[in-house]
């Protein structure tokens, strides 16, 4: 069967994971945003992980003046929360489906999640990385 872009046969052990879009919203009055980053969560390997791409040519067409460190600093703090960095508080202390939950959450700062998605794959890491160029890249 064919989900999230993997074949998964019988054979084959399928995990199933969900994701979210990461979305740089550096105006909400417009609702314009750009993709920069996908989180992936896959419970029964225990991945949670985020793979990041920020076109600067492309945040700066929706916004010149931009705060590009701003974007950065989230983004990292979204990173620390998924690595399970104490250094990113309280959130990044709770285990892996809860730190999930905590980065799906809607929130109305410059990096908003997408609704989650899911899917099976054999491969959750390269499953990532195949997510990130077809949604950001």
């Amino acid at each position: 069967m064919a989900r999230g872009g993997d074949t998964v046969s019988a054979m084959t052990p399928g995990h199933p994971y969900q994701y979210v879009v990461l979305r740089c919203v550096p105006r909400a009055d417009r609702e314009e945003f750009v993709n920069v980053g996908v989180v992936l969560f896959c419970e029964s390997t225990g991945l949670l992980r985020l793979a990041r791409h920020v076109d600067e040519t492309r945040l700066r067409a929706v916004d010149a003046g931009i705060d590009l460190a701003q974007v950065a600093a989230a983004l990292d703090f979204v990173d620390a929360v998924c690595r399970g960095d104490a250094a990113a508080g309280e959130a990044s202390r709770q285990p892996t489906g809860t730190r999930f939950g905590f980065l799906k959450a809607p929130r109305s700062t410059v990096i908003r999640p997408s609704p989650v998605h899911g899917g099976v794959t054999s491969d959750p890491e390269r499953e990532l990385e195949r997510l990130l160029a077809r949604l950001v890249g």
